[in-house]
């Protein structure tokens, strides 16, 4: 988890990319960039508040052959090494950014670089390196007087309210390839700046095998117990699958299983269906694993508990009181009518 509330600025370097493929120039700043106490907290807020709001999924530097011939990994050594000498780190970073940007469709823009103190990541103070870029550039008026005449001046620039692309490059776990997080609002260019100029890949960590552990089970629900059993068993295998994360801080595969899987029948499905599909979701030999919390909380919200039924219908189940469903709804064929039904137990109405 980060806490960016308390993070400082104290270093920030700004130049231009063009698009190298359709010979637009570079331009690289002489000096960083003089902060001052108007426009600061604007580019914090400018930086930071996508990191706030995105879901928490980290990344590393990756290289096929080895870490050391990476070369955004061996610039991050550099400035955390040394951190008065971002600026000049910051021409080569922009210069290399500029390098990758040989597809017709990737835009011109600002590249800020920003050393960055008091950054709180999992409850420890550290810095970190900032690299955002600005893109997209929209039409703003500003007024000016003009002896007795208020004059419209059309202006085009940046919106701080939205940033088009960033990294935060944590201190920590340098050995890994560093910890990573990445945003980036348009996705006419993805692998540009991940793959072509971060070069990262996922971070395996706690977070990273709970999310991809859930996402597996949701997916066995979808394509295994609701085909063999009904919606309202897929939506309570996947209330209990979550249940049994969030009550647990260790994942244990066969404690799990047998928490879970409440028809035997599915025991071998399931190990069939893992055996099958885990290089999808990396986990082909992972049985136990701490829990992240963070990525239950987010898995949950994403999970959806209603049954849909084709007669303009909605029933909605419980997670909370996840026991209401089994005891309380009953599912049934009706010989007269043709039709399925779900019969509902209640004392009284609950006003909402």
């Amino acid at each position: 988890m980060i806490n960016l509330f308390n993070t400082h600025i104290a270093s920030l370097s700004i130049h231009r990319v063009g698009n190298k493929s359709r010979n637009e120039d570079i331009f690289l700043s002489a000096q960083p960039y003089k902060m001052d106490d108007e426009i600061t907290p604007l580019l914090k807020e400018f930086f930071l508040k996508p990191f706030r709001e995105k879901e928490e999924n980290y990344f590393q530097f990756s290289h096929e052959a080895d870490l050391e011939f990476h070369e955004l990994y061996n610039t991050a050594n550099k400035i955390f090494d040394n951190p008065e000498n971002i600026h000049e780190e910051s021409r080569k970073i922009a210069t290399y950014l500029y390098n990758q940007s040989e597809h017709p469709h990737i835009k011109s823009g600002e590249v800020y670089v920003a050393y960055l103190e008091n950054v709180q990541l999992d409850n420890v103070k550290m810095d970190a390196i900032g690299i955002f870029k600005s893109e997209l550039k929209q039409d703003f008026l500003q007024f000016a007087e003009d002896g007795n005449q208020l004059e419209a001046l059309l202006q085009h620039g940046v919106n701080l309210n939205k940033l088009d692309k960033g990294c935060l490059i944590f201190n920590s776990q340098k050995e890994e390839g560093y910890k990573i997080l990445s945003v980036d609002s348009n996705r006419y260019d993805a692998r540009y700046w991940l793959e072509s100029f971060l070069g990262v890949e996922a971070f395996a960590d706690d977070n990273f095998y709970t999310k991809k552990y859930l996402k597996f089970c949701q997916d066995f629900a979808k394509d295994v117990v609701l085909p063999a059993e009904d919606k309202k068993q897929e939506v309570m295998f996947m209330n209990r699958a979550v249940n049994h994360f969030a009550k647990n801080d260790q994942f244990e595969e066969t404690a799990f299983m047998n928490e879970v899987i409440d028809n035997p029948d599915l025991m071998p499905e399931f190990r069939h269906y893992k055996s099958e599909k885990a290089p999808k979701y990396s986990i082909e030999d992972l049985t136990t694993f701490p829990i992240a919390n963070t990525a239950v909380s987010a898995a949950r919200k994403k999970i959806k508990n209603i049954i849909n039924l084709d007669t303009n219908v909605q029933i909605k189940l419980d997670f909370v009181n996840s026991d209401s469903a089994e005891k309380f709804v009953e599912k049934g064929w009706d010989e007269e009518k043709q039709m399925y039904y779900y019969l509902v137990y209640f004392n009284k109405e609950v006003k909402s």
